[in-house]
């Protein structure tokens, strides 16, 4: 068998950066993934995107805030809740809390303002109101939320089929690579062979000439001794 050419030139340049983008592009997948889909699932948190410039410049428009369901005895000043403008509408905002208030029947209410606002928001909000604390934030991320969970019809079956076409490329390629080392290998055993055959069959006829050549003065010197001692015997 002979060793598998290695790649030079362009095309160990094309198939390096081949593999880093496809293996970037994989890890980026999965990673957002695991932020938008995993984490959430898995603690019953929301993902959210900022729109607005009301947080700014903590949390800019594009942010992703994951929001974790929170005990409201356990929000305090400083945290960030994201609140329903109407009480059982879908509508949010994520403002921080600046005052908690009691009232005597054990009941809290919360003033919030959001970061880059002059003034706090106009209505005290109640626990009802409340969805949870802004566990962890990542600025520009909230796009591709927002993409995904607003696309869920389209981009979810598209996504599945480019992973398959890139399956299935990465597999063809992996076949015909392999194709191509057997058919090398193949010639080269094949050119191989006759050549070896030929030396073996040289080697064996130089080492009969060179055998006849040896007896031929061995028998010279045998017959020599013979022809001497006949001669020595009619002599004596």
């Amino acid at each position: 068998m002979t060793p598998t050419t290695p790649r030079t030139g362009w095309r160990a340049i094309v198939h390096a950066l081949a593999l880093g983008l496809s293996t970037s592009l994989l890890v980026i997948v999965a990673g957002l993934a695991v932020v938008l889909i995993v984490v959430p699932k898995a603690t019953g948190s929301t993902p959210l995107t900022v729109l607005t410039q009301s947080m700014d410049p903590t949390l800019p428009p594009g942010t992703l805030l994951v929001v974790r369901p929170t005990p409201v005895d356990a929000i305090r000043v400083g945290d960030v809740v994201t609140y329903q403008i109407t009480s059982g509408q879908p509508a949010v905002i994520s403002h921080r809390v600046v005052s908690i208030e009691s009232s005597s029947d054990g009941s809290r209410t919360f003033t919030l303002k959001g970061d880059n606002n002059a003034l706090a928001d106009p209505a005290p909000v109640t626990a009802a109101q409340i969805r949870g604390v802004v566990w962890y934030s990542l600025p520009d991320i909230g796009l591709v939320n927002q993409l995904v969970n607003g696309s869920r019809t389209w981009l979810v079956p598209t996504i599945a089929g480019v992973l398959l076409a890139y399956g299935a490329v990465m597999v063809t390629i992996g076949i015909v690579s392999a194709a191509r080392r057997r058919r090398r290998s193949t010639a080269g055993a094949a050119a191989g062979g006759p050549r070896r055959r030929a030396s073996v069959a040289g080697r064996r006829r130089r080492g009969s000439v060179v055998v006849r050549r040896r007896r031929a003065p061995v028998a010279g010197r045998r017959r020599g001794r013979r022809s001497s001692g006949a001669h020595r015997a009619t002599l004596g």
